[in-house]
């Protein structure tokens, strides 16, 4: 039979073959409670205007609603805000009494903060979380644990023993515009400091950890010893050993051989905590806003 001739099948036009557009809201109350202007496409590209807006989006439309199946925010933690996904990154700062800690913020800030003890003595009794704010301010950790613009809503779980030794520091500064930074009580030696917080220690600093973006651990040139609350704490920070950062601080109190002794003694008591086979690195400084004693250590 005679056969017939092959219809010319014009090309899908490009309407056709691309998939639908979604822009889902990212503000407002429907998009805080994880709903939107109704059901996402199947097929759908969505548009984000940056990855936060992306990754709260895929938080609300597939991990929320597990945990919300399974009580999560009722077992273990508070639901993820909007907030927590826009919080800056956090850097925490953990280390034994008079080791130069709130020093060291002072010295990044160039100034004084509210909130701030300095001395040789265990002076910082709490956990202050220093941030921006148009104006100098202190705001009481419970009220910080119950805001939905701040990413310390979890803290509640620790009871209110521990939120009245937390407080949140507002100032203006230029590098808190970036960060937070968080100074946390001197970590004590002894069976009563221990039992006498009232709270949970390790368990405080393991929730900022799992949190923060850098953990440093400054230790005093006088102080290498390791005490064992100071030691359940850096253990508590296993899974996060990317983030942790030695300090050596205040090393112009010694001089370039009693650093280098300094140096060896540290290294061996870390490497009866850190239970890795390779070796910490040891950042060496001097963060006070004092002369140098030992200025030949001033190259390092």
């Amino acid at each position: 039979s005679a056969e017939h001739p092959r219809r010319h099948q014009p090309p899908p036009s490009l309407a056709a073959r691309e998939s639908p557009m979604y822009a889902p809201p990212t503000t407002g109350a429907s998009a805080a409670a994880g709903g939107g202007n109704g059901p996402e496409p199947a097929n759908a590209q969505v548009m984000f205007d940056s990855v936060t807006d992306g990754l709260k989006h895929l938080y609300r439309q597939r991990i929320r609603p597990v945990e919300e199946l399974y009580k999560f925010g009722e077992f273990y933690q508070p639901l993820l805000s909007d907030y927590d996904f826009e919080a800056k990154p956090m850097v925490l700062l953990l280390g034994q009494y008079s080791t130069g800690k709130t020093s060291f913020i002072r010295y990044l800030l160039g100034r004084d903060f509210p909130g701030q003890h300095i001395g040789p003595e265990p002076t910082t009794d709490r956990f202050i979380a220093v941030m921006h704010g148009d104006e100098e301010k202190i705001t009481p950790g419970n009220a910080l644990a119950v805001s939905s613009s701040m990413p310390f809503r979890g803290l509640e779980l620790f009871g209110n023993g521990f939120l009245t030794k937390f407080q949140g520091s507002q100032l203006p500064s230029d590098l808190l515009e970036h960060i937070t930074i968080v100074d946390t009580p001197g970590v004590l030696s002894g069976e009563k400091q221990r039992v006498a917080r009232g709270y949970n220690m390790v368990g405080v600093c393991e929730w900022f950890a799992s949190r923060a973006d850098l953990i440093l651990l400054l230790f005093d040139a006088h102080k290498l010893d390791i005490s064992d609350e100071f030691k359940a704490v850096i253990e508590a920070l296993r899974g996060h050993d990317d983030k942790v950062r030695v300090v050596l601080n205040k090393a112009d109190q010694v001089n370039a051989q009693q650093l280098m002794r300094v140096y060896g003694a540290l290294m061996w008591s870390l490497g009866k905590v850190f239970r890795s086979p390779e070796v910490c690195r040891v950042y060496i400084g001097s963060f006070w806003n004092q002369p140098f004693r030992h200025k030949e250590n001033q190259h390092l």
